[in-house]
C-alpha cells in the first residue's frame, strides 16, 4: 500500500480509500450488502493496507454507518485508521433534519458518533454546500466541533469551486478550522473539475479524494450502454448514472481506456484509477467494492505507471460535460 497526507494537513492516509455507500442494508437500495456480507470487504481492505474509510450518515439512512463501526473496531485498530463521514442530506422529515445550520451539523455529528461507536470522526465532511445557511454558520458550527475533540479534521464534497474558495477565506480570516480535503465527482468521463476547482486545491493545499472514479462502473466495463438496465443488479434501477453519464461521447473515453488496457494485459478498472492516481492534488479515489476481487484490481492500479503516449490516448477523446455535482 502507498501513503499520502491528505493535502497539506498531516493526516496520513492510503491512497485508495474504501467507499462504504455500498454496505448497510438492502432495503435503501437492492444492491447494498448488509453487515455479514459486507465484514469480508472490511476485513480484506485492513488486510491490504488501506487506512482510509468514508461513509456518510445518510447512506442507508444511518446503517451505512453502524456497518462500518462495527467492522472497524472489529478489524482494525482504529487508532490506525482514517474514518469519514458527512453531513447534509435529510435523515428525516423535520426542518432541521438536514442541511448545514449549527443546529442540525451539531445534532448530526453526536448522531454520526453513536452509530459509529467512535469518540471523534477523524474526517467530518459536508456532503454538498448549503445555500440557505450562511458559510459562516456552518464553519463555526464545524470548528466548534474540532475545539470539542469530537471531530479532527473537516472536509467539503462537490460545490463550485467560488464556495470552496469564500470558505477557506472565512476560515482563515476567523481562525478557525479550514478544510482540509475536497471530495469531488472526477473520473476520465466527467473531467470539468479540472478547469477550477482542482487547481484551487492544488494551490491551496486541499487534498482532493474524487467520488466515482469508475463512472459507476462504466470505467470498468460493468455497462454495456448509456440505458444498460441489466448487467448488474445496481444498474437495474441506477437512474443517478443514468443522468450523470449519458452522453455517446462518453463512451468513446470507455473505448480508450479498453484499448490502453488490452495493450498493457490489465482490466480496464486499474487503468481508469491508474490516470487518477497520477493527477495533481488526488490523494486517493474513493472506491466501492462489492466483489472483493474490486479491492484487488483498486490495489494494483497503484504499481500502474501511464506512459505519457497512453495519457494522451485516454484523455483526448474527452469532450465537455455541464456540471454534474
Amino acid at each position: 500500500m502507498q501513503y499520502t497526507n491528505l493535502g497539506k494537513s498531516g493526516l496520513a492516509v492510503s491512497r485508495i480509500c474504501l467507499g462504504c455507500m455500498s454496505y448497510g442494508t438492502p432495503e435503501w437500495r437492492p444492491w447494498i450488502l448488509d453487515g455479514d456480507a459486507a465484514r469480508p470487504f472490511f476485513q480484506k481492505a485492513i488486510e491490504s493496507g488501506i487506512n482510509f474509510f468514508d461513509t456518510a450518515d445518510m447512506y442507508s439512512f444511518g446503517e451505512s454507518e453502524r456497518v462500518t463501526g462495527r467492522a472497524l473496531r472489529e478489524f482494525a485498530k482504529l487508532e490506525e485508521i482514517v474514518l469519514a463521514t458527512k453531513v447534509n442530506f435529510s435523515m428525516g422529515d423535520g426542518p432541521n433534519m438536514s442541511g448545514l445550520s449549527r443546529k442540525h451539523i451539531v445534532q448530526a455529528c453526536e448522531a454520526s458518533l453513536l452509530r459509529l461507536g467512535v469518540e471523534t470522526i477523524d474526517l467530518y465532511q459536508i456532503h454538498r454546500f448549503d445555500s440557505r445557511v450562511p458559510i459562516e454558520e456552518t464553519l463555526a458550527a464545524l470548528d466548534q466541533l474540532v475545539q470539542q475533540g469530537k471531530v479532527r479534521y473537516i472536509g467539503a464534497s462537490s460545490g463550485y469551486a467560488w464556495q470552496m474558495a469564500q470558505a477557506l477565506s472565512v476560515s482563515e480570516r476567523n481562525g478557525w478550522a479550514r478544510f482540509v480535503s475536497m471530495q469531488n465527482h472526477y473520473n476520465l468521463i466527467y473531467r470539468e473539475e479540472e478547469r477550477e476547482m482542482i487547481p484551487l486545491c492544488t494551490a491551496e493545499g486541499i487534498g482532493v479524494i474524487p467520488w466515482s472514479p469508475l463512472a459507476r462502473g462504466m470505467l470498468a466495463g460493468a455497462r454495456k450502454s448509456l440505458d444498460d438496465r441489466t448487467s448488474t443488479k445496481r444498474a437495474e434501477r441506477d437512474e443517478f448514472a443514468r443522468r450523470m453519464y449519458d452522453s455517446p461521447s462518453d463512451w468513446n473515453v470507455v473505448e480508450a481506456v479498453d484499448q490502453v488496457a488490452g495493450a498493457r494485459g490489465v482490466s480496464s478498472a486499474e487503468v481508469a484509477l491508474a490516470w487518477l492516481l497520477s493527477r495533481p492534488a488526488v490523494a486517493a479515489p474513493i472506491v466501492g467494492a462489492t466483489k472483493l476481487e474490486h479491492l484487488d484490481v483498486a490495489v494494483k492500479a497503484l504499481d500502474l505507471k501511464l506512459s505519457s503516449e497512453e495519457i494522451t490516448t485516454l484523455e483526448s477523446p474527452y469532450e465537455p460535460h455541464g456540471v454534474r455535482h
